[in-house]
């Protein structure tokens, strides 16, 4: 990951520096310490990035971090503390934090999930709803809270929505066109209906079948309908208050959108000592 990681950090930096700090360039440069502190509790993701971003603009800039990716941390807890040029450290100052406070909440919105069906079998997935730039980021963020990675783009894994579907003249065609094209694959199929479903399930080589807005009785009647042929996922109306009612209809895994888009970044603040 660190190939993209330094890519991710170099854009962010350049897209803030510009042609230089020009409020930074008002200060004279000296030896300061600071401080990052998280205001709220959170699961702590964003660690590597943080750092790439100060380093890279004064590799000589001490960071000695309390908190890893991953770490559940409580209000007023420090983070890390810096010490090194206060022009460099004010400079990367939003970057850091950006890159901090918006992969912390992907973990922590994530972890707020997986609680809530851990005593179930179902495993949270994430999406492709990602930040443009950002998709490895936060799909990291997703495992430091405890999810799992659905796939990572379009080139990954095959996947028959409705207008794959409906291009391809139905499912059962589609699915043959995938596995002659795409045979070393996975291959999900989204569904809408139960007729669907079972259309799926009599089809070989279809890694499971995703239950697109599926009521929970639907859910239920899919779980029966497929025990010991195919995994089910659902998606569709996925939140807090669903997603419990979802799991425990049995379903292998669930997937939603709002881990890493409907996120709210978590408080933190750096100050000099």
């Amino acid at each position: 990951m660190n190939k993209e990681l330094n890519f991710i950090v170099a854009l962010a930096l350049k897209e803030d520096l510009g042609s230089g700090d020009v409020s930074a360039n008002l200060l004279v440069d000296k030896k300061i310490n600071a401080s990052i502190v998280c205001r709220e509790s959170a699961v702590i993701c964003g660690v590597e990035y943080a750092q790439a971003v100060f380093l890279s603009l004064n590799q000589d800039i001490e960071i000695n971090w309390m908190a890893k990716d991953g770490d559940i941390v409580e209000p007023t807890q420090v983070l890390c503390t810096l010490s090194g040029s206060s022009k460099a450290i004010i400079s990367a100052e939003r970057v850091a934090l950006n890159f901090l406070q918006t992969l912390s909440a992907v973990a922590t919105q994530t972890k707020k999930l997986v609680d809530k069906i851990s005593h179930t079998q179902a495993q949270l997935l994430d999406t492709r709803k990602t930040i443009p730039g950002l998709r490895m980021a936060q799909k990291y963020a997703v495992k430091c809270g405890a999810g799992v990675n659905h796939r990572m783009g379009l080139y990954d894994c095959v996947m028959l929505k409705e207008n794959h579907i409906i291009a391809a003249g139905g499912i059962t065609q589609a699915v043959a066109i995938a596995k002659t094209q795409y045979a070393d694959l996975d291959l999900i199929v989204e569904v809408e209906t139960l007729a669907q479903l079972g259309e799926v399930l009599t089809l070989s080589g279809v890694t499971r079948a995703l239950c697109d807005n599926f009521s929970l009785e639907m859910l239920s009647q899919a779980v029966s309908m497929s025990a010991g042929i195919l995994p089910l996922e659902a998606s569709g109306n996925i939140d807090e208050t669903t997603i419990l009612p979802i799991a425990q209809t049995g379903v292998d895994f669930i997937s939603t959108g709002s881990i890493t888009k409907n996120i709210q970044a978590i408080d933190l603040s750096l100050r000099f000592a």
